[in-house]
């Protein structure tokens, strides 16, 4: 992310170092909007509360896991889980997710246990290997637009950093190995020492899945300028469409360079549990895996965790025949749900059937195409109780891009995409206010009134409350969608219409000028 400047980043403090000052100085791009989520949440106690749309997790399957995780199996405290641990994880929990990698990655020959380092979470792990593999101000190749909080992963602790590879020109956000050596010798051009690759797949936020040979040509490009290739494939088992498959490196019959190649995978994104803290590497480098092992002390997580970990990977009953089947077919409605809106809006996306988001584009909202009017956008939204994530945020080359999760309860989802569209509607109304003449006689804006064939609002939908509010916002989307309304009128009401309409409309301006 982006750091903040102005009045939003925090003084200098003399009771930090330097290090300390450009730790507690650095915030991202969104931070704003998840202080006020995370101080206002949507919920069944606040309902007008803000909802998150922005954060990529998966609130679909809260019941599977519940009944799954109370089972008696997972509640067992032995001695040797209260105790001191290998760093690097127990081993019973390493043997089972070189066994789940091994069968879910179909690996041609069983991975190793003694590969394998776990880690509170591959943002851990990101940190951590960093640490081992860059020196100070050493650079590490990303395409863009890319999960934003890499850059803290990598930079925070081992002052390392990112050096974009763009993801522009034809077709669009498309990763070619030209586009990688491009940026190489770019930095190569400007001094930077590049000591690695990061390849995420499948990718957030684009959800683009690269195919083997893909894969294989990138990792080709790392050997040949000697550079460690990490891969996260921490979305591998969310792909819901039926005609897309997802190919791990680890399937591969021989890496091109396997002493640089490491494999990131984690139990926040297939098994919706970002709360556990449960990532996991696999790379054959002994001196990464030794590196990583110390660095663990850091990084450790519970004995009762790792246990429960490693006594769900081991149901593969639970987890092909109850689990996965499931979770595919709820992320595969919500993601039809969400397209099917934004198709109806004629907002552009990446059709992906994979993850929990849709890339999609804004850009035609934008007052103008710069990052200043995403980032009012973005703000819009959030003024009208909505967090999404902003293609900024993610380093995306080209303004108005947004990232918008859809994998939460159909309720959530479709309050959240009903406030989207009503402050869109309320953007461009705004809009044709502020350029339309005014009367010379009168202070206020003239504007043609509504007739009864532009807008149909019905007598009980003047109530206050949200569920009434929310009911007027389904009837203006049909209507607004069959008619050129936008293009003809405002909101605005002259004196001699039905009143009833004017403070239902006076009452939606008013809530997105809050």
């Amino acid at each position: 992310m982006h750091p903040l400047t102005g009045p939003q980043t925090p003084p200098h403090s003399k009771h930090l170092s330097r290090r300390g000052n450009r730790i507690r100085q650095h915030q991202g791009i969104l931070q704003e909007g998840y202080t006020q989520y995370h101080a206002d949440k949507h919920g069944e106690n606040n309902p007008n509360g803000i909802i998150n749309m922005g954060t990529s997790e998966n609130k679909l399957c809260h019941d599977l896991l519940h009944k799954r995780l109370s089972q008696p199996d997972m509640v067992q405290i032995q001695p040797p889980m209260l105790q001191y641990a290998d760093w690097k994880g127990h081993r019973f929990l390493r043997e089972e997710v070189a066994r789940f990698l091994s069968h879910y990655c179909q690996s041609p020959s069983p991975l190793k246990a003694d590969n394998v380092v776990v880690m509170n979470g591959c943002g851990s792990l990101f940190s951590a290997i960093a640490a081992a593999l860059c020196d100070p101000e050493d650079a590490i190749l990303i395409p863009t637009p890319f999960y934003g909080v890499i850059t803290e992963d990598v930079g925070l602790y081992s002052s390392a950093r990112l050096y974009h590879v763009h993801l522009s020109g034809e077709p669009p956000f498309h990763l070619t190995v030209e586009k990688l050596e491009g940026a190489l010798n770019r930095a190569k051009a400007e001094g930077v020492n590049v000591k690695a690759v990061i390849l995420v797949n499948p990718h957030n936020p684009l959800g683009e899945i690269y195919s083997a040979e893909e894969m294989t040509s990138f990792l080709e490009f790392a050997k040949k300028h000697e550079l460690h290739a990490i891969v996260d494939e921490i979305y591998m088992l969310s792909v819901f469409g039926e005609r897309n498959s997802f190919c791990s490196v680890l399937s591969h019959d021989r890496l091109p360079d396997p002493q640089r190649t490491h494999v990131m995978w984690g139990l926040s994104k297939d098994f919706a549990m970002g709360g556990m803290r449960v990532g996991t590497l696999y790379s054959e480098n002994r001196h990464l895996v030794e590196a990583l092992d110390h660095l663990g002390y850091f990084h450790c997580v519970s004995g009762t965790t790792q246990h429960q970990v490693a006594r769900l990977l081991q149901d593969r009953a639970w987890i092909d025949w109850e689990f996965l089947p499931e979770n595919r077919r709820r992320l595969q409605e919500a993601h039809h749900y969400l397209t099917t809106e934004l198709q109806g809006l004629g907002v552009p996306y990446l059709h992906r059937p994979v993850g929990f988001f849709v890339w999609a584009d804004f850009s035609k909202y934008l007052r103008q195409p710069s990052f200043s009017e995403e980032l009012e956008l973005w703000r819009h939204f959030l003024r009208n109780r909505v967090v999404l994530s902003c293609g900024q945020a993610f380093s995306c080359s080209t303004p108005g891009w947004f990232r918008i999760v859809f994998a939460d309860q159909e309720s959530c989802l479709q309050l959240g995409q009903n406030l989207c569209f009503l402050s869109l509607v309320i953007r461009e109304t705004k809009e044709t206010e502020r350029h339309r003449p005014t009367d010379a006689n009168c202070s206020q804006t003239v504007v043609p009134s509504l007739s009864s064939n532009d807008f149909v609002v019905m007598e009980s939908q003047v109530s206050h409350s949200p569920a009434k509010l929310d009911s007027l916002i389904d009837d203006l989307r049909q209507q607004i969608r069959s008619s050129d309304w936008l293009q003809r009128n405002t909101p605005e009401l002259s004196a001699g219409e039905d009143p009833k309409q004017l403070e239902v409309f006076t009452e939606l301006l008013e809530r997105a000028r809050k």
